[in-house]
C-alpha cells in the first residue's frame, strides 16, 4: 500500500519528525534506533516493536539450547509458501507442558495486548521440512503425525528433535498470526488423546470436496482457526485430490468460502429499512460498521494513520479499499485477506438479523499498531464490535456525522474513499424517486 501523498496533512496531527519510519532505520536514517534505543521513540511509536520481539524472544530461547524439544503443541501446525508447489511443512511446538491451545487460537485474543499476543506466539517452535503440496495423501510418517495434530481437540504433548538447536527472528506477516524461532525437523513423537469428531470426520470422508467439508464443519460450529488447520493440512477433501495449502493461503480460503455461503443465504432475506453503526477500538484500530438500507452490497476500507505499519510517510494518510455489489466479486481483492476476514464477520449479523443490507467496513489505524499480527485481527475484532448493540440512525447523513465522531481522519476523506457511501448520498433510488413530491407544472399563458 502506497501513501497517498496527494492528501495534506491531518489538521490536528502531533508535530512528527521526518525521520520517523515505522519500519525502524528505513531509508532516510539508518542509525535512528542506535541513537533512540527506546528511550525517545523517534519512530513515533508509542511502545518500541525491536523491544516488543526482544523481550518475547528473551524468554523463549533459554528453554531452546539443544536439538531436542518436549513439550506441548497447542495443537498447530504451519505450511509455508515460498517455493510453491514445494513447501516447508511442521508441527508448532511450545517448550511448556500443559493447556497451551491459547497460543493458537485466535478466537481468544479479543482484550489482549500486542505484547501478550506475541508472547504466546514466540513461544510456538517452528519445526519445517520440506515437502511436495501433493504429498498430503501419501504414507509418509511425518506427514500422518502432522496430519493427526491438525485433528485434535486440545493440546497435545510433543517429543520433537530437530537437526540443530532452533533459532531465528520473529516471523511477521499482515496475514499469519507471528511465530517463533525455527529448526529443520527430523522427527516427532505425539501422545494424542482426543481428536475434534467433527474434523475427524469430514477428514474420513473421501467423497466430499474441501469446500463441502469447510461449510459443513462451520454449520457444526467448529471455529474457524481449526478449519483453517484442518484445511491447510490436507486432511479435507476428495480422495486423490488432496493437497498441503500454504497457511497464509488456507486462511483467506476458508474466509472467502465461508463468507460466500453465508451471502448465498444473506441475498433472499428482507431489507434493512434502518441506518445502523457499530464501533470498537482494540489495539489502537478503531473500527466503524455501518449498515444502510436496501440490497446487499459490502465495501471494507483501511485507513493508515502517519508513521503506522505500512505507512511511513510521516504527515499523510494512506488509505485504500474494495468493494461489491449484490452479485460479489470474481478477483482478487487489493487489500488481500482483511476483505475476507471482515466480510465474514458482517455476512454472520447479516443472518443473525434476517436482514440484507448495504455494509461498508472503515478501519482506522493509528501508530500503536507496531507489528502485523494477521487476519484474525480484522476477524475477531469486527465480531467482537457487531456482538455488541448497534446505534440507529433515520438518515444517511446522521450516520455519517457519528462516523466523523469515531475518526480523526476527516469525513471528507472516508466519503471520497467509498463507492458505496458515495452512491447512496448522489444515486436517486426508486424509492425515493416515487415518494418525492412532484414539482408543480409552469402554467403557460396563451398565445395573443
Amino acid at each position: 500500500m502506497l501513501p497517498d501523498r496527494s492528501t495534506p496533512p491531518i489538521a490536528g496531527l502531533p508535530a512528527v519528525s521526518s525521520l520517523s519510519w515505522s519500519i525502524p532505520g528505513l531509508k532516510d536514517d539508518p542509525t535512528m534506533c542506535l541513537r533512540c534505543r527506546s528511550a525517545q521513540l523517534l519512530c513515533g511509536k508509542p511502545v518500541c516493536p525491536i523491544l516488543v520481539k526482544y523481550d518475547a524472544f528473551a524468554r523463549t530461547l533459554p528453554l531452546l539450547g539443544t536439538k531436542e524439544l518436549d513439550g506441548s503443541s497447542p495443537p498447530g501446525l504451519f505450511v509455508g509458501r515460498f517455493g510453491y508447489p514445494k513447501v516447508s511443512l511442521g508441527p508448532l511446538v511450545s517448550p511448556l507442558h500443559g493447556d497451551t491451545l491459547l497460543f493458537d487460537t485466535p478466537e481468544e485474543w479479543v482484550g489482549r495486548s500486542v505484547q501478550e499476543v506475541v508472547s504466546f506466539r514466540t513461544m510456538l517452535v517452528r519445526g519445517t521440512r520440506r515437502f511436495s503440496v501433493f504429498d498430503a495423501e501419501k504414507p509418509i510418517r511425518l506427514v500422518d503425525d502432522v496430519q493427526t495434530l491438525a485433528l485434535s481437540s486440545e493440546s497435545v504433548e510433543t517429543e520433537a528433535t530437530f537437526a540443530r538447536p532452533p533459532r531465528g527472528n520473529l516471523g511477521l506477516s499482515d496475514d499469519l498470526p507471528p511465530y517463533g524461532p525455527t529448526a529443520p525437523i527430523e522427527s516427532i513423537r505425539l501422545n494424542v488423546r482426543r481428536v475434534d469428531q467433527h474434523l475427524d470426520r469430514l477428514a474420513s470422508d473421501i467423497h466430499a470436496n474441501a469446500g463441502v467439508a469447510v461449510k459443513e464443519l462451520y454449520e457444526r460450529n467448529v471455529r474457524v482457526s481449526r478449519i483453517q488447520r484442518a484445511f491447510s493440512a490436507g486432511t479435507l477433501g476428495r480422495r486423490g485430490r488432496r493437497k498441503f495449502v500454504p497457511t497464509r493461503w488456507s486462511i483467506t480460503a476458508v474466509d472467502d468460502i465461508l463468507s460466500k455461503q453465508n451471502l448465498s443465504k444473506v441475498r433472499y432475506l428482507p431489507e434493512l429499512d434502518t441506518y445502523r453503526l457499530y464501533r470498537y477500538t482494540a489495539l489502537d484500530n478503531r473500527w466503524v460498521v455501518a449498515m444502510l438500507p436496501g440490497a446487499y452490497r459490502y465495501e471494507s476500507i483501511e485507513a493508515w494513520y502517519p508513521n503506522t505499519l505500512w505507512n511511513p510517510n510521516p504527515q499523510h494518510i494512506a488509505i485504500m479499499g474494495d468493494h461489491e455489489g449484490f452479485r460479489g466479486r470474481t478477483t482478487y481483492a487489493s487489500i488481500g485477506g482483511c476483505y475476507y476476514a471482515a466480510r465474514l464477520a458482517t455476512s454472520e449479523t447479516l443472518l443473525k438479523l434476517g436482514r440484507q443490507a448495504g455494509v461498508v467496513v472503515l478501519r482506522e489505524v493509528h501508530p500503536g499498531e507496531i507489528l502485523p499480527l494477521g487476519v484474525w485481527n480484522v476477524r475477531e475484532h469486527l465480531r467482537a464490535a457487531l456482538s455488541q448493540p448497534s446505534e440507529s440512525m433515520d438518515s444517511l447523513e446522521e450516520l455519517l456525522t457519528k462516523v466523523s465522531e469515531t475518526f480523526d481522519i476527516p469525513l471528507s476523506r472516508w466519503v471520497r474513499a467509498s463507492s458505496i457511501v458515495t452512491s447512496a448520498r448522489t444515486q436517486m433510488t426508486l424509492d425515493r424517486f416515487l415518494t418525492a413530491p412532484t414539482p408543480r407544472a409552469a402554467t403557460v399563458s396563451p398565445a395573443r
